[in-house]
């Protein structure tokens, strides 16, 4: 005798497409930073922390997009566990991020050195997390992004 089938929540990611793409720019961009540092930790040479400011400018223009659109989703989903999850990781990418170019607007070596550095990488992991909760996981089959 077989046994019965086992019924399967349908598995979709938390984020629409459009919103996907909004969120691929401050991953790319906050990484790319953080590249950038340990550059100008290693080389020393200036024109780098001038890419880490524009680079980390451009991450929290566009994670400011995503976090709008997220602030959107949590108020559609009525509060629901991975929406305001991300809602959090994208808010704290932002704040980060934003303490990052304040930083970054400084002289030279200090504008990288330990502080600098710490906030890209906190900037950066918080931006993939929130890349993993967005993609990650299981909706019912009847709820729409």
């Amino acid at each position: 005798m077989a046994a019965p089938p086992v019924r399967q929540r349908a598995t979709y990611p938390l984020l629409h497409p459009l919103h996907a793409i909004l969120l691929a720019f401050p991953i790319a961009l906050f990484s790319a930073a953080l590249a950038t540092d340990i550059t100008y930790l290693n080389s020393a040479e200036i024109q780098w922390t001038n890419f880490s400011q524009w680079l980390i400018a451009g991450g929290c223009l566009m994670g400011g997009l995503a976090l709008l659109w997220a602030i959107v989703l949590a108020a559609r989903t009525g509060g629901a566990g991975r929406a305001v999850l991300y809602l959090l990781l994208l808010a704290a990418m932002f704040a980060a991020g934003l303490v990052n170019s304040f930083q970054h607007s400084r002289d030279g070596w200090s504008s990288v050195e330990t502080t600098g550095l710490a906030l890209s990488v906190l900037s950066t992991l918080l931006a993939l997390a929130a890349g993993w909760v967005g993609f990650s996981g299981a909706r019912p089959a009847g709820e729409r992004p």
